[in-house]
């Protein structure tokens, strides 16, 4: 399916045509716990089942068992200002099942990230229990005001 316009055929050189349809696909990181040879995707509104089907076998060599969609509704919102109310766009999601063999892990981009944050976290607390320690042992020393403690 596509609805782009191309040249109409004139006489002469062969023309260059390329088809390209109007399906896209995302893959999406799912909101519920899965087993791990199920993938989700958001799809175009216009596929069915066995477009997605196809999609995945003849591009990109996926072999397929399963293939459910549902249409997830979007988010409504009312302004609170001038009372109107707004919709986002309804997403058609596909769950695609790979055989039992297969496994799908979402990769992790950010594991660097993350583990400098953890790092950060860490030195964090490290610091804190010092602070701690420092005022417990401080605490009970003559000439000291006995407002700060924690």
């Amino acid at each position: 399916m596509s609805t782009r316009w191309y040249p109409i055929y004139q006489r002469g050189n062969p023309q260059l045509r390329v088809f390209l349809p109007n399906f896209w696909m995302k893959l999406i990181r799912p909101t519920e716990e899965q087993p791990p040879n199920v993938v989700t995707f958001s799809v175009s509104m216009e596929m069915t089942k066995y477009d997605v089907r196809s999609y995945l076998e003849k591009i990109y060599k996926l072999p397929v068992v399963d293939v459910r969609t549902r249409i997830a509704l979007g988010e409504t919102k009312k302004d609170q200002t001038y009372g109107y109310i707004t919709k986002k766009d309804d997403v058609k999601l596909a769950y695609v099942t790979l055989p039992r063999e297969e496994s799908f892990v979402f990769p992790d981009f950010f594991s660097e990230k993350a583990e400098k944050q953890a790092q950060e976290e860490k030195s964090l607390d490290e610091s804190k229990a010092g602070f701690r320690r420092f005022l417990d042992r401080n605490k009970k020393r003559p000439g000291t005001p006995g407002w700060f403690s924690i």
